[in-house]
C-alpha cells in the first residue's frame, strides 16, 4: 500500500484532521518532546540562524526551534497544503515563523539561505530522498548543517511473543504509513554520497508500557486498514482495539520503536 503521507493532500477532509491529531499527540507525548530535544541540542546553531524545516506536518518541531537558542528564523515547509494550514493556525503567535508549501524534492529558495536545514520523522516518507539530500545541500550556506530526525521503522513492535495478533497491526500500518522503514539505516551513506560530511549518528529509544497513547493508535491505524483493503472483517478489526485496550487496562500493553537522528555539514567553500 501507498505510504498515506505522500497523499495527504488527497485525502478527504476528515481523514486529513485525524492525520493531523496524530502528528499533534505525537507531539504532545514526554518521551518524544525529550528525544527531539536530545536531537536538537547536538546541532550547531549559529547566533542568528535561519532555520528551514522541511516536511514540517502541523509544525509541532516547528514551534520548538522558534524558541530555541541562537535561532532567528524558521520555515516550515510541506507539500500538503491542509497541513500548512493548520500549522499556521497553531503558530498564529510565533512572529518569527513562516510557512511555505512546497515538496523537499524542489525547494523554492534560493542557494545557500540557510544556516541549519531540520527533517523531523520526514525523510523516511519522502520517494527518492536523494533528490530531497541535493536540494537540502543546494539551499544550505556552506558550514551550515543538516539534521535528520527519523524512525528505524523496521523496529516497530507491539508483540508480547512469538505470533502475536496484534503485530499484524503494526504491519499493515507501517506499510501504509513510511515509504522507506530502512532509511536510517541507509541515511550515513546517503549523506556522504550527496556531499554532506557526516558529523553524528545516535539512536534514541521510544517505549510505552502498560498506558498506550501513541503506539495505540499504531495499532487502531493498523486495524482500520486491514479492514478497509478487505483482509479482515469488522468484527476482526474491533476485536484487535478491543485486545490492545485490555492490555492497557491490565497493565500489559507493550509498544517500542527505535528512533534515530544524524547531524551532518554542508563542506565550508575552500580558501581561495
Amino acid at each position: 500500500m501507498p505510504d498515506v503521507w505522500a497523499t495527504v493532500a488527497d485525502l478527504d477532509p476528515s481523514a486529513q484532521e485525524r492525520l493531523a491529531s496524530v502528528l499533534e499527540t505525537r507531539g504532545a507525548d514526554p518521551q518524544q518532546q525529550a528525544m527531539r530535544r536530545a536531537f536538537l541540542s547536538d546541532i550547531e546553531f549559529p547566533p542568528g540562524a535561519h532555520v528551514l524545516e522541511v516536511g514540517c506536518g502541523t509544525g509541532v518541531l516547528t514551534r520548538v526551534l522558534a524558541g530555541w537558542p541562537n535561532v532567528k528564523a524558521v520555515v516550515g515547509s510541506d507539500p500538503a497544503a491542509p497541513l500548512i494550514r493548520k500549522a499556521q493556525r497553531l503558530a498564529s503567535n510565533l512572529a518569527n515563523v513562516t510557512f511555505q508549501e512546497a515538496d523537499g524534492r524542489s525547494l523554492p529558495f534560493g542557494d545557500d539561505a540557510f544556516d541549519v536545514v531540520v527533517f523531523d520523522s520526514t525523510l523516511s516518507h519522502v520517494p527518492g530522498p536523494e533528490r530531497a539530500l541535493a536540494e537540502v545541500h543546494r539551499v544550505l550556506r556552506p558550514g551550515g548543517s543538516l539534521a535528520v530526525f527519523d524512525g528505524d521503522y523496521a523496529t516497530t513492535t507491539i508483540a508480547l511473543g512469538d505470533h502475536d495478533p496484534l503485530q499484524t497491526c503494526v504491519a499493515a500500518m507501517m506499510a501504509n504509513s513510511v515509504n522507506d522503514r530502512w532509511l536510517m539505516r541507509r541515511l550515513p551513506s546517503l549523506v556522504r554520497a550527496s556531499g554532506f560530511e557526516e558529523a553524528d549518528f545516535r539512536s534514541h529509544g521510544y517505549a510505552e508500557t502498560g498506558g498506550g497513547g501513541y503506539m495505540l493508535s499504531v495499532v487502531d491505524r493498523g486495524a482500520d486498514i486491514l479492514h478497509a483493503s478487505g483482509a479482515i472483517g469488522e468484527a476482526t478489526a474491533a476485536a484487535f482495539k478491543s485486545e490492545a485496550r485490555r492490555r492497557v487496562e491490565s497493565g500489559t500493553f507493550f509498544g517500542h520503536i527505535a528512533y534515530a537522528s544524524l547531524t551532518a555539514r554542508k563542506p565550508p567553500r575552500a580558501a581561495p
